[in-house]
């Protein structure tokens, strides 16, 4: 059987990237990898091949079809995109990753930093880190479906998320509330790129636990992963 008659194979990232400050301290943030883990568990009952990359202290999916490659930091995260997204026919980048991370060359994440060392006070130096979802869609093939969130906002929701998918050059975007991070509900408007081909507006029907929408979302996004295939 061709690729193009299979099944679309999932790659989808969930849960946050920690930015080491020493050995023991990070800048983090408060993404549970609930809504991302859940994606990933429906996709794998719609018969997808699911590869979910998984950020620290995340749940863990129950489904045994996902298979699981972890990370911690952004870079890691990155390095992982550029090694799987070539064997994926859908890229889901649901991970809460971090914007900004510690310059590298200003404590050693080897060691403890003691608080003594540091005095009153502590000032710590941010970089920027790479945009993984916009790197993934310079590399991706024409024949790949790129999905993205914008965790924005309520009342700038729509017009932010639709400006994100554009500056990133992805199919779709979901774009879902604040007020989704760290809880077990949702409410959120899946957006297509028209400029790639994608006509998509689509809410949810009210507020969903994130497994109802889960299996919402992998039933609106199965068509055009399908159609893009076959390319």
């Amino acid at each position: 059987m061709n690729q193009s008659d299979a099944t679309p194979r999932l790659l989808i990232t969930a849960g946050p990237t920690y930015e080491p400050i020493d050995a023991v301290r990070f800048i983090g943030n408060r993404s549970s990898g609930k809504l991302g883990v859940a994606i990933a568990e429906c996709a794998a009952d719609a018969g997808w091949s699911v590869r979910l990359l998984l950020g620290p202290n995340a749940v863990l999916p129950r489904h045994q079809g996902v298979e699981i490659v972890r990370f911690e930091t952004t870079l890691e995260l990155e390095s992982l995109l550029q090694t799987h997204l070539g064997q994926s026919d859908t890229l889901v980048m649901a991970a809460a990753v971090a914007d900004y991370r510690v310059c590298r060359d200003q404590f050693d994440p080897e060691t403890k930093l003691r608080r003594d060392e540091a005095g009153d006070g502590l000032t710590l130096s941010l970089v920027s880190t790479p945009d993984l979802l916009y790197g993934c869609s310079k590399r991706a093939r024409a024949d790949q479906l790129l999905v993205g969130f914008a965790l924005e906002p309520s009342d700038r929701l729509i017009e932010s998320a639709r400006a994100k998918m554009m500056k990133k050059n992805i199919d779709l975007i979901v774009a879902n509330p604040l007020e989704t991070m760290d809880s077990d509900s949702i409410e959120a408007t899946l957006l297509g790129n028209s400029d790639r081909g994608i006509v998509c507006q689509h809410s949810t029907p009210g507020v969903m636990t994130k497994d109802g929408f889960a299996s919402w979302l992998i039933e609106q996004i199965t068509p055009f992963a399908i159609q893009r295939m076959h390319r």
